[in-house]
C-alpha cells in the first residue's frame, strides 16, 4: 500500500514540475543585443587553412563550466557569418558546448576578406553558392582539426547547420566519419548514393511549408533506414523556411517550430555528443 502511495505522489510531482527546457536562441532581430549582453567569452580566431594563403576567420565561444566541453561547429546560412550565427554559437555555449562558427568565404571577398568585406548581400550569396562541396569539406576539416587542439575541448564534435549550412551539415557526415552528431535545420539531403558513407547520427528539423527542401527527406529516410543508419527528423506544421531565424513569422507557426526544434536538438545532442 505504501509503495502504491509513493508512486502516486511521484506521479503527481512529475505532472506538477515543468519539464527541462532550453530558452530559445535570439532571432535575427535580437541577435546583436544578445551578443552585447552575453557574459561568455567569445573571440575571433584565425584557423590555419593548409595549402592556402589565407586563414579561416572563425568565431569561438567558450562555455562557463569546470570541465572540458564537447564541440559544436556551427555552419552558417547562405548569408555568411552574421551576428545571428554568432549569437547562435553563444546560445550553444550557454548550454555548456564549445561553439565554433567559421566564415566559409574567408579569403574570397574584396581584399582577401570574408563576409564583412562584401558590399552587398547578393555578392555574399553568390560567393557561397559558388563553393563546391569539396571546398566546404576542406574548410570543415580545417576547423575540426583546430577544435581538436583546443585544451578546453573534448574530442566529441558535432555540426549544426542552417539553410545552406544545414545542407552542408548533412553532406559533411558523408565525408567525415569521425563525427558524433549532425543536425540539419531546413537543409536539403545528400543524393542517396552518398549516404552509405555516413557513420554519424543525423537529426533533421524541417518546416512544413518548404517543399524545395522537404522533397529530399523521404529518399534520404528510406535509404538511411535500408542501410541501418540513424536519421531522425521532424516537420513542423505551418512553419516556413528559416523559422529559427525568423521566429516572428507565419502567425506563430515559426515560433512554435523553433521552440520544439530547439528542445529536440538538445535531446539529440545529449544522447550522441555529451
Amino acid at each position: 500500500m505504501r509503495t502504491l502511495f509513493t508512486l502516486f505522489i511521484l506521479l503527481i510531482v512529475l505532472l506538477i514540475l515543468p519539464l527541462e527546457s532550453h530558452p530559445l536562441p535570439p532571432s535575427n532581430e535580437t541577435a546583436a543585443e544578445a551578443l552585447e549582453q552575453s557574459p561568455r567569452h567569445g573571440e575571433y580566431v584565425n584557423v590555419e587553412f593548409p595549402d592556402h594563403d589565407f586563414s579561416l576567420n572563425t568565431w569561438v565561444v567558450y562555455p562557463e563550466r569546470p570541465t572540458r566541453a564537447p564541440v559544436i561547429i556551427v555552419i552558417h546560412e547562405i548569408f555568411g557569418l552574421t551576428d545571428w550565427i554568432r549569437a547562435i554559437a553563444d546560445d550553444l555555449a550557454s548550454e555548456g558546448y564549445l561553439a565554433i562558427a567559421p566564415d566559409f568565404i574567408s579569403g574570397l571577398g574584396p581584399g582577401g576578406g570574408g563576409t564583412e568585406s562584401f558590399e552587398s548581400q547578393d555578392d555574399i550569396i553568390r560567393t557561397i553558392r559558388d563553393l563546391t562541396p569539396d571546398e566546404v569539406i576542406a574548410r570543415l576539416n580545417a576547423v575540426r582539426d583546430y577544435a581538436l587542439t583546443i585544451p578546453a575541448a573534448t574530442e566529441h564534435i558535432a555540426t549544426i547547420g542552417f539553410c545552406w549550412g544545414g545542407t552542408m551539415s548533412f553532406y559533411y557526415a558523408t565525408a567525415q566519419p569521425d563525427m558524433h552528431a549532425a543536425v540539419v535545420f531546413y537543409g536539403t539531403s545528400p543524393d542517396t548514393e552518398h549516404l552509405s558513407k555516413i557513420e554519424t547520427p543525423v537529426l533533421g528539423l524541417y518546416a512544413e511549408d518548404d517543399a524545395r527542401v522537404n522533397v529530399t527527406i523521404e529518399p534520404a529516410r528510406d535509404e538511411m533506414n535500408r542501410l541501418g543508419k540513424t536519421f531522425e527528423y521532424y516537420i513542423y506544421p505551418g512553419a516556413g523556411h528559416g523559422f529559427v531565424r525568423q521566429q516572428g513569422g507565419r502567425d506563430g507557426a515559426n515560433l512554435s517550430a523553433a521552440e520544439q526544434a530547439w528542445e529536440q536538438m538538445y535531446v539529440f545532442l545529449q544522447e550522441y555528443l555529451d
